[in-house]
C-alpha cells in the first residue's frame, strides 16, 4: 500500500464549498511568497497569487502528520484519524449549512469535534501546540495533538451560536490556512497575545470563534457574557471556563437571521486573513484583498461579529431536568450545577487602591507589597474569597465548634469530641470549596515571587521536621490541605455521612491544620485543596498517568522510613481502640505466659499512653458496632503529577523531604545525562555540604520570618530560578553563576548564626538540589495544564530541592 505523505490540513471537500458556480478551482494567495536569489545577486519575489488552483494543490504539506520509526514512515494519522474525522465532519458541516433541525441533532457532536481538530491540525495550530512544550519530536507532536482533542468543545457549545449569511452580498466568504479563527477586539494581530502562533484563548470573554462553512455561510461563536454585555472586560475569562465537563445545551439554538452586506463580509474576510499563517483562498481573487476596503480599527470590527440582541433569548437561563430515578439535574447559564455561594463572593474595589491599602487578592498584605506591580492577568482573583481567607474561616469555625478559643486543653477537646462536631467541620470545609471552584483563578501565577511547592507527608508528626520551617529558606510554600472533600467520595464513605469512621483522621487533619495556620495567616504557606477535587477530567487523566508511572516505579514504604514509622504508630493507635475484652484476648494471644494482673497493668498503661498521645482517639467503641472501624489515610501529597502541575502553574520550584518523591523528580529531568555548567555545579556542591537549621515550633518560625533572619535565601533562589528559566535560550553566563556560588556561603553563614543564637528547638538537615539545563519536565503535565484552561504557566520546572536529616535529634536545643 502506498503511503499518503502529502497531507491536506484544510480538506479538499471543505475547499470545494468555496467554489464559484461553474468552477472547480480556487483563487489562492501566498502572503509570504518565497524569495529567490539570482546568480547576479538580485533577489526576486516569486509569484504569490493564482486564480485557478485545484484543491489537490492547495493547503497541503508533505509529512505534516507522518510519524517516523527509524527509516519507516507511518501515515495512519492521515488515513485513519483524519480519514474518519473528515468523513463525519463533512456531513456535519453540510448539515449545519442547511436548515434541517433533525440533521443538526444528528451531527451536533461531530460538528464540534471536527471544529476542534481543525483548529489544531493546521501548521499554525501545530506550531501553537509546540510552544506549549519545551521540545517535541514529530512523533510526540502527533501524540500530543491527539491527547488534547475535544479541548474546546465545552466552551463553544456553552456560548451563543450564530450562522451569518453572505447570500445577498456581492462579496463572499474566503477561508485561510487556519480556518477556525479567533477574534478578540482587544487583541489586534500585533498584540503579544496574538503574535504567531498564538491566538487569544477562546475562554476570554470577548473571544469569538469564526469558521466559514462555505462561500455563503459563516459560523460565529460568542461567549454568553460578552454577547449580553459587550462592555465586559474582554481579557477576563468567562465564568466557569472549564474544559472537558458534561454540559447540557439546546442543539437547535442557532441564530440565523443576519444577512451581511458586502462591507461586513469584507470585514469578516479581513479578520480571517489577519489571523492566517501564510495562505488564503476563495472563489475570486479580488475577495482575497479585504484590506483594500476595510479601513476601520481592529476594535471597531466587533460590531460586525456581535450577535443580535433579539436572538439571545435562545441562550442562557437555568435548566432543570428530572430523571426516572427522581434525581433533578440543575444547570445555570454557564454550565454550573451548583448555585454560587454568596459568602464566597467579593465585590471588586470601586476605586483604585492606594499603595498602603489591603490588597484585593486577600493575601493580607498591602497593595504595594502584593499586586500593585503585577498586571491584572498575573493577579489571583479579586472577586472571590482567597485561599487564605477561606482557611481563616475554616480555622475560626474549628475553634468555635471544638471550643479551642476557650480554656480547654487538647486532651479535653479530644475527650469531648462528638461525631456531630466532625460532621459540622467537614460540612464547613465542603461549603468553603464548592466542587465547581476555579482553583487556578485563586492560585498565584508565575509572577517572579520566590515560591515552592512542597510535596511530602501531610502528617502533623512529620510536618514539623522540615516543611514547617521551609518557608524561611524557600519563600512562599504551597502545601496540600489535610482535609478531604466529602463531595468527591461515594456517599457511604463521606465523613459528612459517617463521621464516626473519621475520628482518627480528623484528629490528624485538625492538628496539622492548626499547627500550620500561623504561617498561612502570615502568607508564608498557601494551604490548598487538591486541584482534582474540582476537575473530574483532571482527576481521571492524572490517575491514569499515575497508574502508568506506578507500573514502572512502584511505591516502596522501605524507601520512606519516616512514613513507615507513622503508619506503624497509627496501627498501634488502632489497636488501643479495641474494646477491653478484645484487647485482653489479643494480649493473651500475643503473650500466653502473662498473668491476668500483668495484662491488666498493661491495659492501664496503654490507656494512659493513649491519653498522652495527642493523635489518639479517646472515645470508646470507635472500632466496634455499626459504622465501626477507623479510616486511616496517609498522604504523600501532592503526588508527582500534581506537584509538577502546581509548580508550572504557579511559577514555583519543588521542595520535598520524601526520598521516593525525589527519585520521581530526578527521573523527570529531560536529559539525565546532561551535565550542569561549572558555576551551577559549584553552587550545588556548596549547598549540598552545608547544614541547615530547621526550627521545630511554628512560633519560632514566625519570629524568624518577622525579623527576616533568612531573607537572603528566598532572594537568592528567586534570582537563580529566573536565571535557570532562560538558561537554554540565552546560554550559560559563567560570571553570573560564579556570583550565585559566591553569594551562598555569605548568606548561609549569617542566617544560620542568627537562628542558632536564638536558641530555638531545631533540627539540622542537608539540602540537595538539581538544576538541569533543560529543566524538569514531562509532556503529560503540559497536557494537563492545557486541558485545565491554564493561560499562563511554565513549560518546565527549572529546579528542585531535597531536604534530608543530618541525624540531629529533634529534641536537641541549640546553644545560644
Amino acid at each position: 500500500m502506498s503511503k499518503t505523505r502529502n497531507n491536506h490540513y484544510v480538506p479538499q471537500w471543505y475547499q470545494e464549498g468555496f467554489f464559484e458556480p461553474g468552477r472547480s478551482s480556487l483563487a489562492f494567495v501566498d502572503m509570504t511568497p518565497d524569495r529567490k536569489i539570482l546568480p547576479d545577486g538580485r533577489v526576486i519575489t516569486q509569484n504569490g497569487a493564482w486564480n485557478d488552483t485545484p484543491t489537490s494543490k492547495a493547503f497541503v504539506l508533505r509529512d505534516l502528520y507522518s510519524t517516523f520509526f527509524g527509516t519507516s514512515v507511518n501515515d495512519e494519522i492521515e488515513r485513519r484519524l483524519f480519514g474518519d474525522i473528515d468523513g463525519r465532519g463533512s456531513q456535519a458541516v453540510r448539515a449545519f449549512s442547511g436548515t434541517d433541525v433533525g440533521e443538526w441533532r444528528k451531527h451536533f457532536q461531530e460538528f464540534f469535534e471536527y471544529l476542534d481538530i481543525q483548529k489544531i491540525r493546521t501548521p499554525k495550530g501545530l506550531d501553537w501546540l509546540k510552544v506549549q512544550y519545551p521540545k517535541l519530536s514529530q512523533n510526540e507532536l502527533m501524540y500530543e495533538m491527539q491527547g488534547i482533542r475535544m479541548m474546546h468543545c465545552t466552551i463553544w457549545i456553552g456560548g451563543v451560536r450564530e450562522i451569518v449569511s453572505a447570500e445577498d452580498s456581492d462579496v463572499k466568504f474566503i477561508f485561510s490556512d487556519h480556518p477556525v479563527t479567533i477574534y478578540n477586539h482587544a487583541v489586534p494581530p500585533m498584540h503579544a497575545m496574538g503574535a504567531y502562533p498564538l491566538d487569544p484563548g477562546i475562554a476570554l470573554r470577548a473571544s469569538q470563534t469564526i469558521f466559514p462553512l462555505n462561500r455563503d455561510l459563516c459560523l460565529i461563536l460568542s461567549n454568553l457574557e460578552y454577547a449580553k454585555d459587550p462592555s465586559t472586560s474582554p481579557l477576563e475569562k468567562r465564568t466557569f471556563a472549564r474544559n472537558y465537563r458534561q454540559s447540557m445545551t439546546r442543539i437547535d439554538a442557532f441564530i440565523r437571521s443576519r444577512k451581511l452586506t458586502a462591507e461586513e463580509v469584507a470585514q469578516v474576510n479581513f479578520v480571517l486573513k489577519s489571523r492566517a499563517r501564510r495562505y488564503i483562498g476563495g472563489g475570486r481573487k479580488e475577495w482575497l484583498y479585504p484590506e483594500k476596503t476595510v479601513k476601520q480599527p481592529w476594535a471597531d470590527l466587533r460590531k460586525t461579529f456581535l450577535p443580535p440582541e433579539s436572538g439571545l433569548f435562545h441562550f442562557g437561563g437555568q435548566m432543570f431536568v428530572q430523571y426516572e430515578s427522581g434525581h433533578v439535574h440543575y444547570q445555570d447559564e454557564f454550565g454550573r450545577t451548583e448555585k454560587p455561594r454568596d459568602f464566597l463572593i467579593k465585590a471588586a474595589p470601586e476605586k483604585q487602591l492606594r499603595p498602603g491599602d489591603v490588597c484585593g487578592c486577600g493575601s493580607g498584605n498591602s497593595f504595594k507589597a502584593c499586586c500593585q506591580g503585577k498586571s491584572e492577568v498575573l493577579r489571583p482573583s479579586w472577586t472571590e474569597r482567597s485561599i487564605r481567607e477561606r482557611n481563616i474561616i475554616l480555622q475560626n469555625g474549628i475553634e468555635r465548634i471544638l471550643g479551642l478559643d476557650g480554656e480547654k486543653d487538647w486532651t479535653q477537646i479530644r475527650r469531648e469530641l462528638t461525631d456531630e462536631n466532625i460532621k459540622e467541620i467537614y460540612f464547613l470545609y465542603d461549603a468553603l470549596w464548592p466542587l465547581e471552584t476555579d482553583l487556578l483563578a485563586l492560585l498565584p501565577k508565575p509572577d517572579g515571587v520566590a515560591r515552592a511547592v512542597y510535596t511530602g507527608s501531610i502528617h502533623p508528626s512529620s510536618i514539623t521536621d522540615f516543611a514547617l520551617a521551609a518557608p524561611l529558606y524557600f519563600g512562599e510554600l504551597i502545601v496540600a490541605h489535610p482535609f478531604i472533600h466529602s463531595g468527591v467520595m461515594a456517599k457511604e464513605y463521606r465523613p459528612t455521612e459517617n463521621p464516626r469512621r473519621y475520628r482518627q483522621d480528623f484528629l490528624k487533619s485538625t492538628m496539622f491544620f492548626m499547627t500550620i495556620m500561623p504561617l498561612v495567616q502570615l502568607g508564608l504557606v498557601n494551604l490548598i485543596p487538591d486541584p482534582c477535587d474540582f476537575d473530574f477530567h483532571l482527576r481521571e487523566e492524572m490517575w491514569s498517568m499515575a497508574q502508568a508511572r506506578a507500573s514502572i516505579m512502584p511505591f516502596d514504604t522501605d524507601k520512606e522510613p519516616r512514613l513507615k514509622k507513622l503508619m506503624e504508630e497509627d496501627t498501634r493507635r488502632s489497636l488501643m481502640l479495641m474494646p477491653p475484652d478484645a484487647l485482653h484476648r489479643q494480649l493473651r494471644k500475643l503473650n500466653p505466659e502473662m498473668s491476668d494482673g500483668e495484662i491488666e497493668a498493661t491495659m492501664r498503661f496503654a490507656e494512659r499512653k493513649r491519653e498522652l498521645d495527642p493523635l489518639a482517639v479517646l472515645q470508646d467503641g470507635s472500632l466496634g458496632g455499626e459504622g465501626g472501624g477507623q479510616m486511616s489515610m496517609f498522604k504523600l501529597a501532592p503526588n508527582f503529577e500534581m506537584t509538577m502541575y502546581l509548580a508550572q502553574a504557579t511559577g514555583a520550584y519543588i521542595v520535598t523531604d520524601s526520598p521516593f518523591r525525589w527519585s520521581e523528580v530526578k527521573r523527570a529531568i529531560r536529559r539525565p545525562a546532561a551535565v550542569a555548567t561549572l558555576g551551577l555545579a559549584t553552587f550545588s556542591e556548596k549547598m549540598k555540604v552545608a547544614k541547615f537549621t530547621f526550627p521545630q515550633h511554628v512560633t519560632d518560625v514566625v519570629d524568624h520570618a518577622l525579623i527576616k533572619s533568612c531573607a537572603g535565601y528566598p532572594d537568592l533562589f528567586r534570582n537563580l530560578f529566573r536565571y535557570l528559566s532562560h538558561l537554554e535560550e540565552r546560554g550559560a553566563k559563567p560570571n553570573r553563576e560564579a556570583q550565585f556560588a559566591g553569594q551562598f556561603p555569605k548568606i548561609h553563614a549569617t542566617a544560620q548564626a542568627a537562628i542558632k543564637k536564638s536558641g530555638v528547638v531545631a533540627k539540622e538537615g542537608r539540602i540537595s538540589c538539581v538544576m538541569p539545563p533543560d529543566g524538569i519536565q514531562d509532556n503529560t503535565i503540559n497536557r494537563l495544564l492545557l486541558m485545565s484552561s491554564s493561560e499562563r504557566h511554565l513549560s518546565s520546572v527549572p529546579m528542585a530541592f531535597f531536604i534530608e536529616d543530618c541525624g540531629t535529634r529533634k529534641s536537641s536545643i541549640l546553644a545560644r
